[in-house]
């Protein structure tokens, strides 16, 4: 950021220098002098980020031009009063779309163009940030001219952000276009020089002088924050260029591009302060949505969204890759999955057409199929498929169900064994609601709707369990992004509810979980995208532990319940068991006194905790510095003070299950029928375990810890 205002402050200097001429800052409440015509510029120069606008940065001040007044649909032109050039250059800052007819800048003498200007976005994704920008104009000095600022473009991008503009005898940044550095590829890794918040800029890949592929990256003119790398692993001994669209003519970040056969920066791999040790995290760049999860040729398959080249999700995502033989232990592979011209790669599914429906497979090989969303102009789905899960085929009559909705997207495939066809669940937002379609499929290509149910938004999974374990009595169970869910009946066409739409999770920071299909043991497993935030880390972003979920009877009616895998226990390297004990009233508020009992023997950073509490007062517990209380009265427990959820007894207990790491704790109770999910970072010096009496004694039946080693480094 220092970096970044320093580069402000010399495209687009403040009044007070003498040298320049500020033409607008666009401070006021008014445009006054300027003209505007149409809606897109509002009232009056916007304080910021717009209604439904992603946030703009980069900006000078508290306001600016910018034209997404209404949204995208509003079109109009903002033009100064004339003015006399006076100084050989003239700056701004400018962001948004990219048309160098209807979202541009231009400088007019008389009527007549002759510079112009524009933002760096044409494709879905992208960010509203200003950068620096100007023009040479020592050609035109003395002359008298006026600056026009237009918006006559409607949909995507269609808006344009300005400000700053002034007269100065500094030479603003100059934008190159499709730039170019060469190589030959004698090692393993091309690393790419990464600023968080830099500009995207469009990277195109040629191989032998054909363009192989491309990526929107963050690059850094100057010193990086990260490095990411680009495996090349299958290009030795040829020769490959990187393009980038635009770059600033001062720019390092071609120049500073490396081959290595080490990714950069690397050194502590896996063992960074905020890496999660049990949980799953991309080696580089931003992680989102589990997506198709599938067992397949004896491994678990976990594909996710991905931004391999920055820390946000604002670029194009495409399908992240991962394989595991247990569920613990993760081996990330290449991207599996690439934007194309159909959009970037947004969330779905994926299966195994054992019997070929699809005609994908090959004899004794059958195919992974995989369903994801285009996520361009329109949205549309489309399919991938492999027969040895490393490489991947589109599918070349793509896509394989047009847009049918305003909104529709996150595809969810199963097999219907009663119907004898393939069911797709797609979220779909029309008609002022939020829908789940489903869809039928003999061969996963043509697929037709069967019917609808509102109330679920984005990221459906549709799946049957046992109730209570029994095989002979099923419940189908549909839930969406948020984890809500109902409990209902389906009979091939229409699913029919039998319960209300019931809370999922109670904690926060989780999302968009999937259940992995074709388990080879039957069991339901599902992973969530634990929106644990990385700060300073190459990575940003985890996957929850695999959970094991089932369906069993209340008094209320069927429940999911949510319990740890039990593959974790395969990462146990010590453990202490106490009780059963009493613990003595030893204060009456929330805090840590003389009177807490402490494990004072046993310290660690990775822990799984279970315990069982006949809660005669309320009790806190302390887990590496986080309180979790149960307040006997209410039946309660609080995470941390800042999620509750109702707890019932079993058999008259608290039943706990805690599993904590660097980054994020995971809390179960009553056998798994409560789920807290907390993304939250422990202390790294407080690796302690407590349990305290508030207001009456505490019979602790039994209280188990357990260390756990790193499923990434194993230590």
């Amino acid at each position: 950021m220092l970096i970044l205002a320093a580069v402000l402050v010399l495209a687009a200097g403040p009044a007070d220098r003498p040298d320049d001429i500020v033409i607008a800052d666009f401070e006021s409440d008014s445009y006054a002098p300027w003209v505007a015509t149409g809606e897109a510029f509002g009232p009056g120069p916007a304080q910021g980020t717009l209604p439904n606008q992603m946030r703009v940065e980069g900006h000078a001040g508290s306001r600016l031009v910018n034209t997404y007044f209404k949204g995208d649909e509003s079109i109009g032109t903002l033009t100064s009063p004339e003015f006399k050039v006076e100084r050989p250059y003239i700056s701004f800052l400018i962001g948004g779309g990219k048309n160098l007819e209807e979202t541009c800048i231009q400088l007019l003498i008389a009527d007549t163009v002759f510079r112009v200007a524009t933002g760096p976005n044409d494709k879905p994704g992208g960010r509203e940030r200003l950068a620096p920008e100007g023009w040479d104009v020592r050609d035109l000095i003395g002359k008298n001219a006026r600056i026009r600022i237009i918006d006559n473009a409607r949909g995507g991008w269609g808006h344009i952000n300005v400000d700053q503009i002034v007269q100065t005898d500094r030479k603003p940044p100059t934008m190159l276009t499709n730039v170019r550095q060469e190589f030959n590829v004698g090692a393993r890794y091309l690393n790419i020089p990464i600023k968080n918040g830099a500009p995207l800029r469009r990277v195109s890949i040629f191989l032998d002088g054909v363009q192989a592929g491309g990526a929107e990256i963050e690059l850094a003119d100057g010193a990086p924050d990260w490095w990411a790398p680009i495996d090349l692993s299958m290009y030795q001994g040829r020769s490959i260029a990187l393009e980038v669209d635009s770059l600033r003519d001062d720019s390092a970040a071609l120049s500073s591009i490396s081959l290595s056969d080490t990714m950069r920066d690397s050194e502590n791999l896996y063992d960074e302060p905020l890496r999660a040790q049990f949980h799953f995290s991309s080696r580089r760049g931003w992680l989102n949505d589990p997506n198709g999860l599938v067992y397949f040729n004896g491994e678990y398959h976990m594909f996710y969204q991905h931004c391999p080249f920055c820390l946000q999700g604002w670029a194009a995502k495409y399908w992240g890759h991962a394989v595991s033989k247990d569920l613990v232990h993760w081996t990330e592979l290449d991207d599996a999955v690439a934007p194309d011209a159909r959009g970037p790669v947004w969330s779905g599914s994926a299966v195994v057409d054992r019997d070929n429906t699809s005609g994908l497979g090959k004899p004794g090989a059958p195919a992974m199929v995989m369903f994801y969303t285009a996520a361009g102009n329109p949205f549309t789905q489309c399919l991938v498929s492999s027969t040895d899960g490393r490489t991947f085929t589109k599918l070349d009559t793509n896509p394989i169900l047009g847009n049918i909705a305003p909104e529709n997207r996150d595809p969810k495939v199963i097999w219907h064994a009663p119907s004898k066809r393939w069911i797709m669940t797609l979220y779909a937002g029309t008609e002022g609601k939020h829908w789940v379609y489903f869809l039928g499929s003999p061969n996963l290509r043509e697929w037709t709707q069967l019917s609808r149910i509102d109330g679920f938004y984005e990221c459906p999974d549709f799946f049957e369990l046992p109730l209570d374990g029994d095989p002979a009595h099923t419940k189908w169970v549909l839930t969406a992004a948020s984890s809500e869910y109902m409990v209902g009946s389906f009979d091939g066409t229409t699913f029919t509810p039998e319960t209300p739409k019931l809370p999922g999770h109670r904690g926060r920071g989780f999302y968009a979980a999937q259940t992995f299909s074709d388990m080879p043991d039957g069991r339901r497993v599902q992973i969530g995208w634990f929106q644990t935030e990385t700060p300073g880390m190459a990575f940003n972003q985890s996957m929850t532990i695999p959970l094991e979920l089932s369906l069993v009877s209340t008094p209320d009616g069927p429940r999911l319940c949510w319990n740890p895998a039990r593959e974790l226990e395969a990462l146990r390297v010590r453990s202490r068991k106490i009780g059963p004990m009493t613990v003595a009233l030893g204060c009456d508020d929330y805090s840590r006194n003389t009177d807490v009992w402490a494990l004072s023997d046993f310290q660690a950073e990775l822990l799984e905790l279970r315990t069982e509490i006949e809660p005669l007062s309320d009790v806190v517990l302390w887990v590496r510095g986080t309180q979790i209380n149960y307040f006997a009265g209410t039946n309660e427990l609080h995470v941390n003070g800042q999620n509750r959820a109702k707890v019932p007894l079993v058999n008259g207990k608290l039943q706990l299950t805690i599993y904590c790491d660097r980054v994020g704790m995971e809390v179960f109770a009553a056998g798994g029928l409560v789920y807290i999910p907390m993304a939250i970072i422990p202390k790294a010096e407080d690796r302690s375990v407590s349990i305290a009496a508030l207001n009456g004694d505490v019979k602790v039946e039994s209280l188990v810890v357990h260390e756990l080693r790193s499923a990434w480094t194993g230590k």
